[in-house]
């Protein structure tokens, strides 16, 4: 397994880079070789070279039918598996559609409301607290709002600029009001450091490869700077130090532990904040390709999902419990009634309880 280690990484562009923990290619790498040990595993420490088409679909069946994982696992599954074989032992498989797929769970979004989001907000503090609100005022991924640069934000036409989003696309999407003194005043603190670093010879942010090999000087530019920077900077063992973004699991566990102060009995995390975004602005009747657009959906069907009647407000679909005559007592009070009356003998003995 050693002989595909080499086709596994990328090749830094300078010697004092190295990738992030959150760059795709090193989590894609993680994921490969944790699909491939489990693999090998499965089939009692037998030698990839000796399998082929029966031992990855019986492998890729136990997932869907025994382990019951999400279709998305499995096909990461099966996407390491075949660049083990095409790419590591040059080999390709034939007939691997064959396994039995996993199904895709309909699942609602976890929204909170309002009142909810400002419950968990003043749980938190300090750099999670300004990503949260900007998460939850502009619809943003995790990712996505730890990845802004200065020169991504705008603050005279209100917009922030996400580089590089799900599917590698950029868009635009609202600036809220709301955060704006806070983030000026945030990245006016941020760039007194900044200036402060860059005159001890730090202050470098780590660049994307593109601009690293055209502009390497620009590591010290403000407007190349992250907008949430790590608190501590990278020492590669040859180069400057370099400072990496706000690691995504500071963020979560401090969203996580807000959640859990603030009392809300709701499995939240971060992407709720998006969910909430989404939802309550189509409950203000914002037009749904205008949401589609500031979520970065490639289909307006991904955007459906916020449309689910229980988030509709409006004059809608009414619960029989929630609906009041003047011209018969309500349902409520009715079933109150029953309950309040002793169970016949006969029904009693079929259930087996006690008049």
């Amino acid at each position: 397994m050693r002989t595909g280690a080499s086709t596994l990484t990328r090749t830094p562009t300078s010697p004092y880079q190295r990738p992030h923990r959150a760059d795709p290619v090193v989590t894609s790498v993680e994921a490969y070789v944790f699909w491939t040990r489990k693999f090998i595993l499965f089939h009692g420490k037998r030698h990839p070279d000796t399998m082929g088409e029966a031992e990855v679909t019986s492998f890729l069946t136990y997932l869907a039918v025994t382990r019951k994982v999400a279709p998305s696992t499995q096909n990461q599954a099966l996407g390491a598996l075949l660049f083990l074989y095409r790419r590591v032992l040059g080999r390709d498989l034939e007939g691997v559609n064959d396994a039995v797929r996993a199904k895709p769970a309909v699942r609602v979004p976890v929204v909170l409301s309002p009142a909810e989001v400002g419950q968990v907000l003043r749980h938190l503090r300090g750099l999670p607290a300004l990503a949260a609100l900007l998460m939850y005022g502009s619809g943003l991924r995790l990712m996505e709002c730890l990845k802004l640069r200065v020169q991504d934000i705008d603050f005279d036409r209100g917009e922030i600029v996400v580089r590089e989003g799900k599917g590698r696309k950029d868009r635009r999407t609202l600036l809220p009001t709301f955060a704006t003194a806070q983030l000026r005043a945030h990245l006016a603190k941020a760039r007194q450091q900044h200036e402060s670093e860059t005159r001890q010879g730090l202050g470098r942010a780590f660049l994307p490869e593109a601009i690293q090999r055209r502009q390497p000087e620009a590591a010290t530019d403000w407007a190349w700077q992250w907008v949430f920077p790590a608190s501590r900077f990278h020492a590669p063992a040859i180069g400057p130090r370099t400072r990496h973004h706000l690691h995504e699991t500071a963020v979560q566990r401090a969203f996580a532990l807000a959640v859990l102060r603030s009392g809300i009995a709701k499995k939240a995390t971060c992407h709720s904040l998006r969910h909430s975004f989404a939802t309550q602005l189509l409950e203000a009747s914002y037009n749904i390709r205008t949401i589609q657009e500031l979520l970065g959906h490639r289909s307006v069907s991904t955007t459906m999902i916020y449309t689910h009647p229980a988030n509709q407000r409006g004059p809608g679909v009414r619960s029989p419990l929630d609906v009041r005559s003047s011209s018969e007592s309500p349902p409520c009070a009715a079933i109150m009634e029953l309950g309040s009356q002793s169970i016949p003998r006969s029904v009693a003995v079929q259930f087996g309880r006690k008049p």
